[in-house]
């Protein structure tokens, strides 16, 4: 303290209070003990480290090793399949296309499209191509060949009407006749059986129709209604989520099939890149022709085992020429439309006749099979409606 006062004078007189505390000097034995709890302390250090390097050591050798006997595995298997396709005799034979067509049932299934649909050619061109893709890649699998099943998720693009419905259900048929689909049937849905309308509404509905629609195929109508660029919360996009997901973890049991016209679709694919790469065939359905339709409506009698008669195809003929420069035109479900009033017309007009007091009241198979020029409208009478008329 004395010091202190010297270097700092009246120090002493300031402090209120005096404490001394005389820090003595370790002594040998109190040294030597804080001395060994330091060094034990240390080695405790040591010793972790050095376990944990040896974990680490440990970790990194199982991992090297693991990716040695995945090599290895690759390796032999890439040699089995090697010495598999050796051992096959140049000459051996897989089997003959037309045998695979005929036993499947393809071939009968190619031939009803082309009794249902008219025209359409580009569109029954690609179904055949993913038929022969199909049927080579079984003939492969009967060599013993690598094979893998191809994508086979579609985008048909095109106007109402144009058979978009009828090619995904006989592609259905096709796919499960070949053994690439378990049931082969056809679910359809828009966004109103996918889309709910409050939190937690959506995942449910979506999975509900997937499940549905699982061992075939899934034709989304309109699918860019799924998404509205106007709205980031809009419920769309967690469907969109689900059905991306399902397209890459179940596409040998779900084949999807998005439908709608061309440049809204190409929209759609723009805000949505993931879909448009998981869609391994884009096929494009062209609006029919005037002739074509007339022959899709022979078509639509002959199934209804109706006969037009020779003299209502000008009529049908002309109307359909009309029509299709009006609103609200439809292709063939325009047709299907005029067919249904023009059996309305016509059974009116047998009743009509058949009760007439001239009457002997009878009608004959050939008057309840034939559809007459007068049962069609004209298109006299569907310019009088207006350009904007409805009304078939």
């Amino acid at each position: 303290m004395a010091f202190i006062n010297f270097i700092i004078p009246g120090i002493e007189n300031k402090l209120s209070s005096k404490i001394s505390i005389d820090f003595k000097s370790y002594q040998k034995k109190n040294f030597n003990k804080n001395l060994n709890i330091l060094k034990l302390n240390a080695n405790d250090n040591l010793s972790d480290s050095l376990n944990e390097a040896d974990i680490e050591a440990r970790k990194i050798r199982e991992e090297a090793e693991k990716r040695r006997q995945e090599e290895e595995k690759i390796r032999a298997q890439k040699q089995l399949k090697i010495d598999r396709l050796n051992a096959i005799p140049e000459e051996a034979e897989a089997g003959t296309v037309e045998e695979f067509m005929y036993k499947d049932g393809v071939k009968e299934i190619l031939e009803k499209l082309d009794n249902d649909l008219v025209g359409l050619k580009p569109v029954k061109n690609r179904v055949k191509e993913i038929a022969a893709l199909l049927v080579v890649d079984k003939l492969r699998r009967n060599l013993g060949l690598d094979t893998s099943v191809p994508s086979l998720h579609m985008c048909f693009t095109g106007a109402p009407g144009t058979g978009k419905t009828t090619v995904a259900m006989r592609m259905g048929q096709i796919l499960q006749r070949m053994g690439y689909s378990r049931s082969g049937h056809l679910v359809v849905a828009t966004r109103d059986d996918l889309v709910g309308q409050y939190v937690g509404h959506t995942a449910p509905k979506t999975k509900e129709v997937i499940k549905k629609a699982m061992g075939g195929v899934l034709l989304v109508d309109e699918a860019y209604y799924l998404y509205n660029a106007s709205n980031d919360r809009d419920y769309g996009q967690e469907s969109i989520e689900i059905l991306l997901n399902v397209m890459e973890e179940n596409r040998e049991d779900l084949v999807v099939v998005l439908a709608g016209y061309k440049d809204r679709m190409d929209k759609f694919f723009s805000f949505i890149p993931g879909m448009s790469s998981r869609i391994g065939n884009h096929i494009e359905f062209p609006n029919y022709e005037a002739d074509e339709l007339l022959d899709i409506a022979k078509v639509m009698c002959r199934d209804l085992e109706y006969e037009m008669d020779p003299e209502a195809e000008p009529v049908f003929y002309e109307y359909i020429k009309k029509r299709m420069t009006m609103s609200y035109f439809s292709n063939a479900r325009t047709v299907r439309n005029a067919v249904d009033r023009a059996r309305m017309r016509a059974a009116i007009r047998l009743f009509n006749t058949a009760t007439k007091p001239s009457s002997d009241g009878m009608v004959s198979r050939r008057d309840l099979m034939t559809l007459q020029k007068e049962d069609f409208v004209t298109a006299e009478e569907l310019s009088a409606r207006g350009d904007n008329a409805i009304v078939e």
